[in-house]
């Protein structure tokens, strides 16, 4: 009997030290798992030791539309401050011009080939970057489109964008512009765009912008209006009574978008021109040095973006305002975009904003920084 009852006591002390090791064993499990995803989760809402480590010889390549404005040297600019903070290797390239659509898609390729952790995208022309676009996509390649962005990208290529609501922006200087023309309002007047090419979403956009708030301003005034001058813009009323005219050269030269501005100030009927990028807005300031005609007393001339020659005309007056993105900004962000996205953060499109400026203001702590040279 005491052997049975010894034996129970036993059995009993086995089953029990079973049942708390296997307790033991579960509790050690959920530990393990619960620190592994506290771990994850922080890597991923902030950006820790890690993975900057893993991105640091990472490269960041940027494909942009030129590099031949000040204004590309201004977003290089912001752009390698990002890659220095977060610890990778940039490189930056553009065309010659930005009517050099084949040379962009060459850069294209060939910073898909080299790998690098991320791509910034400023597409001349969508469509003809499709190929590396899905290159970069069939490799995990993220793209952050910049500036212009990447216009009717495959869903999913493009996880954000940093760049000027350029629609935006144009309604900005339409709205600017109005109130320096509106007193000169009459039947038979004409308003002047200079748009520097009609396939570049930045450049359309400023361009509609300005051209759909202009017309809803006027309209409001009682006018009727009439768009022409080119299909992508043209919003013909025949019998209107003020136009505004539409100007895009053939190809993407000083020369042409010159002349059209020559046309437009040797035309009477003007009373306002605004150029919607810096190429145009030169252009403008080019093609009036030997005829003098803008000006308070003469025609009203309205830019965009800034460098040299437009800072001179505004301070001036030769220029009566224009509107300045933010440069160095959409370098800097592309750049936090893209190395987020590399190491798998979500990401969302940044607006990195636009001001108005004239000879009273461009000097002021807010708006001088974004006036480049």
């Amino acid at each position: 009997m005491k052997r049975k009852f010894l034996s129970v006591i036993l059995a009993t002390a086995m089953i029990a030290t079973m049942l708390t090791g296997c307790s033991s064993k579960e509790s050690t499990s959920e530990t393990n798992n619960t620190g592994s995803s506290t771990s994850t989760d922080t890597t991923a809402d902030t950006s820790t030791d890690t993975s900057t480590d893993a991105a640091k010889t990472g490269l960041i390549y940027l494909v942009s539309k030129g590099f031949q404005h000040q204004y590309w040297q201004a977003v290089y600019q912001g752009a390698q401050k990002a890659a220095d903070e977060v610890g990778c290797e940039l490189k930056m390239e553009g065309p010659a011009t930005e009517s050099d659509i084949a040379d962009q898609v060459q850069m294209l390729n060939n910073a898909v080939n080299q790998a690098p952790i991320a791509i910034g995208l400023a597409a001349l022309d969508t469509e003809a970057c499709l190929d590396g676009i899905k290159a970069a996509q069939s490799t995990k390649i993220p793209i952050i489109g910049f500036d212009s962005g990447v216009a009717n990208a495959p869903e999913g290529a493009v996880y954000a964008n940093a760049s000027t609501d350029n629609y935006q922006a144009g309604i900005l200087a339409a709205t600017e512009t109005f109130k320096l023309i509106q007193g000169k309002l009459a039947k038979g007047v004409k308003i002047g765009v200079l748009s520097q090419d009609a396939t570049a979403e930045s450049i359309i956009s400023r361009g509609q912008g300005f051209i759909d708030e202009m017309k809803k301003e006027i309209e409001a005034a009682g006018f009727t209006v009439s768009v022409e001058g080119h299909a992508k813009f043209e919003n013909v009323a025949d019998g209107a009574d003020i136009t505004i005219q539409v100007a895009v050269p053939a190809s993407v030269t000083m020369e042409l978008s010159t002349i059209d501005a020559q046309n437009m100030l040797n035309d009477s009927a003007f009373i306002c021109i605004y150029g919607s990028n810096q190429h145009s807005a030169e252009a403008l300031v080019i093609a009036d040095e030997n005829l003098n005609k803008l000006g308070p007393d003469g025609v009203v001339g309205v830019g965009f973006d800034a460098g040299v020659v437009i800072k001179g005309a505004v301070a001036s007056k030769k220029l009566a305002g224009a509107v300045t993105q933010d440069p160095m900004n959409i370098g800097y962000m592309t750049v936090k975009l893209a190395f987020d996205a590399a190491n798998g953060k979500t990401v969302e499109s940044v607006d990195t904003g636009c001001q108005w400026y004239t000879s009273e203001n461009m000097k002021d702590d807010n708006i001088a920084p974004n006036l480049y040279d």
